[in-house]
């Protein structure tokens, strides 16, 4: 059986060095994917510590792997190649961060619909119809959770591939 492409929607976040480390990892995840669109560059207050602000992108690819092997085959050899450590704080500062949030009609990071960090980054490039509890759209609560929250647009940190 030949697999099935699937469009799938990741997450990437910075807060060390976030300005070279965020377009170097879309230039990296080009060389593993089909590229079909790469969010603008927001920034936001660290969450659960008082660590530098994040930079946060989304990138819409598509591709035949399954999630486990977009996991443990890419993402997580290329956060390491980049210098990501991982330690018994979630919210500790760090190099690079990529999260595979929804693959095909899947949402595989349940907090899109609360984190505005995940939201607003994600609905920019998610063209597919996507509604979470009580019937909001990945749009509305990006909507939604935008004039509740800090978040900047980074227009000084631009990355290769352009946008959807």
């Amino acid at each position: 059986m030949i697999p099935v492409e699937q469009p799938a929607c990741l997450l990437l976040g910075s807060n060390i060095q976030p300005e070279y480390y965020l377009p170097l990892a879309v230039r990296q995840l080009h060389g593993f994917f089909v590229v079909e669109g790469v969010s603008r560059v927001w920034q936001t207050p660290a969450v659960g510590s008082a660590g530098p602000p994040f930079l946060n992108a989304a990138m819409r690819i598509r591709t035949a792997l399954s999630p486990e092997e977009i996991k443990r085959g890419v993402l997580r050899p290329l956060e390491a190649q980049m210098g990501r450590v991982r330690s018994e704080d979630k919210n500790a500062p760090r190099t690079i961060d990529i999260d595979l949030v929804l693959w095909g009609e899947q949402v595989l990071e349940p907090r899109i619909w609360e984190w505005v960090h995940v939201a607003v980054p994600v609905a920019e490039v998610w063209p597919y119809p996507l509604t979470g509890p009580g019937g909001e759209t990945l749009q509305e609560a990006a909507h939604r959770l935008r004039t509740d929250a800090r978040l900047d647009h980074r227009k000084d940190v631009p990355l290769t591939g352009g946008t959807a």
